[in-house]
Parts: structure tokens; C-alpha cells; sequence
């Protein structure tokens, strides 16, 4: 199976690319194309892949545009920060939607949704009213947690989750909310954690912390590419490390 990636950002493209060979070592990235530019030129001279990885928010626009120049009938995996373009995304032969950073389980879960596809000789899936509406209705879609319980002298509270600046993983975990109250809380891991939180409020940074955008203060650029994110008071002492190889996507989450 030959394959593309659409993707701005360098090291976000060959990470992708690893967990690829990783999860389907039998696919063939045949190149990687960094702008809608390049793209238009790549397919204007090349037949369409099997399949295409296609970040959706691009330097020079958004990528959903390729498919007002060219009529490609290949799957497409999107992958990006954003969840807001889910509904457009399966209108032009998604087949699956990964928020970044993308998760090896999912990454081949889409990759085997694709290859039964290709070998049913179908089209992606078109049905845009059961999709709009899994996407849109409260009652069926899946909603982000809204609030959580914490333990004061005894007793329950709940806390907002608009109003937490940060999960902090320790040998006892944390929450540290916007007003620099600090609470133990019961979760075995972050990632499930990560899972019930809005995408575009929240973020994780690394494996200790879940950041959200209204407590960040400032991001400091230090050597080797790394990031020192600074929480706003009364969380200002807070310093939290961030690597080299998320940095690029981060920027894409802030910079919005």
C-alpha cells in the first residue's frame, strides 16, 4: 500500500511517519509533502495514492482545498490539533479523525478501517446525517467532562473544569485550580484524564502535566528546541517542561 503525508511541520511529519512504519511496516510513505503548494504540484504530476495522511491546517490554508483541484477517491486519515473540522473532514474521504499527538493504537485502528476499504473497493463513509448528528446532538455524541470531585476535610466538591489551571501527576496527584487552590484527586493515569477534557482548552505537555490555555503566562524558547511554559499567578512557580519534538504542534494549538 502507497502512501502520502501532508503535513507543515517537519518533525510532527517524521514522527507520524515512525509510528506508521511502527503500527504498518507494509506501507509505503512515498514522500512527504509540507504545503497545499507542493501538494497541487505532487498530484498534478503523480497518480493519487492508496492512502493519505493529511494534516488539516497548513502553512499556505487549509488542505480540504486539494480536493476542489483534484477528484481523489483514496481514503484519507486526517490528523490535527483541531477537532472543529470533523464534519468537512468525512465530506472529502475521511475515513478517520486523529487529534493530535496521535495515539499508535489509534493511528492502526484508522490504518485497518482504510485497508478494508480498499479491499471492499468502496468509498469512504458518506452518510452525513447520522455523522452530523453523532457529531453535533449532546445526547448522542460524547461530551467533555464538565466538572470534578474532589475531597475537602471529608466532604465532595466539585470544581469546574474551565476553572483548573493544570493536572499534576505525583506520587499523590493534583489539581491546581485558576485562584492557586491546590486539590488531591483520585485518577490512576493521565491519559484518562486527557481523554475527557476539552482538546482546545487543555493540553499535554508532558508525562507529569495537563496545561490549560487560560493559565499559561509565558513560553520561553530554551536550548535544543525545548519549551519552559510559566503559569500565571498565583501558579507562577509552577515551570513546566516541555521537548523538542512537541514543541512545533504546541505552538500550532496556542497560536489559534
Amino acid at each position: 500500500m502507497k502512501a502520502i503525508i501532508i503535513e507543515d511541520e517537519e518533525i510532527i511529519a517524521k514522527v507520524l511517519l515512525n509510528k506508521i512504519k511502527k503500527v504498518a511496516p507494509d506501507i509505503d510513505v512515498v514522500t512527504i509533502l509540507p504545503s497545499l503548494k507542493t501538494a497541487r504540484k505532487w498530484f498534478g504530476e503523480n497518480a493519487e495514492p492508496d492512502l493519505l495522511f493529511m494534516d488539516i491546517q497548513l502553512s499556505d490554508g487549509v488542505s480540504f482545498d486539494i480536493f476542489n483541484d483534484f477528484n481523489l477517491k483514496c481514503p484519507v486519515i486526517f490528523t490535527t490539533a483541531y477537532d472543529e473540522f470533523a464534519i468537512r473532514a468525512f465530506k472529502v474521504n475521511g475515513v478517520d479523525y486523529l487529534l493530535k499527538p496521535v495515539i499508535d493504537q489509534d493511528l492502526a485502528e484508522a490504518i485497518n478501517k482504510c485497508r478494508k476499504l480498499l479491499e471492499k473497493n468502496e468509498l469512504p463513509f458518506r452518510d452525513m446525517t447520522s455523522l452530523i448528528q453523532s457529531l453535533t446532538n449532546p445526547d448522542s455524541a460524547a461530551r467533555y467532562k464538565e466538572k470534578f470531585i474532589v475531597n475537602v476535610r471529608n466532604q465532595w466538591m466539585p470544581v469546574n473544569a474551565k476553572d483548573i489551571a493544570c493536572f499534576c501527576k505525583e506520587i499523590v496527584n493534583y489539581i491546581y485550580l485558576l485562584n492557586g487552590e491546590r486539590y488531591a484527586v483520585d485518577f490512576v493515569t493521565l491519559e484518562e484524564i486527557e481523554d475527557v477534557l476539552d482538546p482546545k482548552q487543555f493540553y499535554r505537555a508532558n508525562r507529569q502535566y495537563i496545561i490549560n490555555v487560560d493559565a499559561i503566562h509565558t513560553v520561553k524558547p530554551v536550548e535544543n528546541s525545548k519549551l519552559i511554559i510559566k503559569l500565571k499567578e498565583p501558579n507562577h512557580k509552577l515551570e513546566i517542561d516541555m521537548s523538542r519534538v512537541k514543541s512545533p504542534e504546541f505552538k500550532k494549538w496556542l497560536d489559534r
